[in-house]
């Protein structure tokens, strides 16, 4: 039936859309829904081909057989414009994981040639942009924190960190209070814990 393909592929990217890595690439279920759209087009042009006749009120027939090539070519544009959408929804999730890949500098292997060639030119523009604002650190949260100063604790032995309010000595069980701004990609780096 018209439309199940689309379906199917919504389905399996809502499966996959909480996934820290990017699932294989649905290349059979794509190829179909595209077959499936290229149809009907078929269906509606040739519906649209067929000269509908002047109703007569008298040929019922005739009347009711140009209802049923509205009809037809009415179904087969929705389902054309189901599946484009299908199609172009499952394309939008893939690319935002990969901006999230990008942005995050996760590694995850990508199979199809045309998700590679996306994911290698939005990284060259993303280093570009970010070369742009050295002093910015544009992968940091977009919410503010909560508190200005936090206590964190040393895990590892990093030495002395210079920030803008002072030095301190990062070593293993250290604990000391420093802005959230300050140490937050110490945290993320595993080399610091907020407590």
């Amino acid at each position: 039936m018209y439309g199940d393909g689309g379906i199917k592929l919504i389905n399996e990217a809502k499966r996959t859309q909480h996934l820290e890595i990017l699932p294989r690439f649905q290349d059979e279920m794509v190829r179909h829904i595209i077959n499936e759209t290229k149809e009907l087009q078929v269906i509606a042009s040739e519906t649209s081909a067929e000269p509908l006749h002047n109703p007569d009120p008298s040929d019922q027939q005739q009347t009711q057989e140009d209802r049923r090539q509205k009809c037809l070519q009415f179904i087969s544009k929705l389902a054309m414009r189901r599946n484009k959408r299908c199609l172009l929804a499952y394309e939008r999730l893939r690319s935002e994981k990969m901006d999230h890949m990008a942005w995050n500098n996760i590694e995850a292997p990508i199979q199809n040639h045309h998700e590679e060639e996306y994911l290698r030119e939005y990284e060259s523009n993303l280093i570009n942009f970010k070369s742009a604002f050295i002093d910015l650190d544009l992968t940091g949260p977009l919410v503010p924190p909560k508190d200005i100063f936090i206590e964190v604790r040393g895990l590892q032995n990093v030495g002395l960190i210079q920030t803008e309010y002072g030095a301190f000595d990062v070593t293993e069980s250290s604990r000391f209070f420093a802005r959230s701004t300050d140490v937050e990609r110490l945290i993320q780096q595993g080399y610091l814990e907020k407590i």
